[in-house]
């Protein structure tokens, strides 16, 4: 295993989200087709947080468990395309999310946690890779994921087809 770390330059070199919907702002170890490790730091300026009111108690700034998941879904895509980024959408292989299941949530996430994620290769084929694995805070468990299935497919079979005429602008 790597403890090369990637900071929030590297990971948009590798896959293409970038602010507000990049939710992975580092990685702390990865071993390239089995397993990796990344952090999300949530805080109180996150976009999701914008118009909370202002009373209503600790609920109003539970971290939203879609935004939990896509994170962990990010980290996820790191370990599947770490051999063969692709930063840029609009060239080479998209990464599709196919499907996602066994979710388990066992704990609230607040601004001020710092998340782990950790994912793990449960098989590879060909472009398609099975993932699963956890997020943590603290050391205590915050969620499950049983698979997550990622498919790298060519722009060009996933792209409609440009209006005859149209010049994409």
């Amino acid at each position: 295993m790597s403890s090369w770390a990637a900071d929030a330059d590297a990971i948009t070199r590798i896959i293409p989200h970038r602010y507000p919907v990049l939710l992975v702002d580092r990685v702390t170890e990865v071993d390239p087709g089995r397993t990796l490790t990344a952090l999300k730091a949530v805080t109180v300026g996150e976009p999701c947080y914008r118009g909370a009111p202002a009373h209503g108690g600790p609920a109003r700034f539970h971290y939203p468990r879609p935004l939990l998941v896509e994170s962990w879904a990010q980290a996820a895509v790191l370990l599947a395309v770490w051999d063969t980024p692709n930063p840029d959408v609009t060239t080479g292989k998209v990464e599709l999310a196919g499907a996602i299941d066994r979710i388990a949530f066992h704990r609230h996430v607040l601004p001020g946690d710092l998340l782990e994620h950790r994912v793990r290769v449960v098989r590879a084929v060909g472009d398609t890779t099975i993932l699963a694995g956890e997020t943590r805070r603290d050391g205590d468990l915050v969620a499950e994921v049983g698979h997550f299935i990622v498919a790298l497919r060519p722009l060009a079979s996933v792209a409609p087809p440009l209006a005859s005429g149209h010049t994409g602008h």
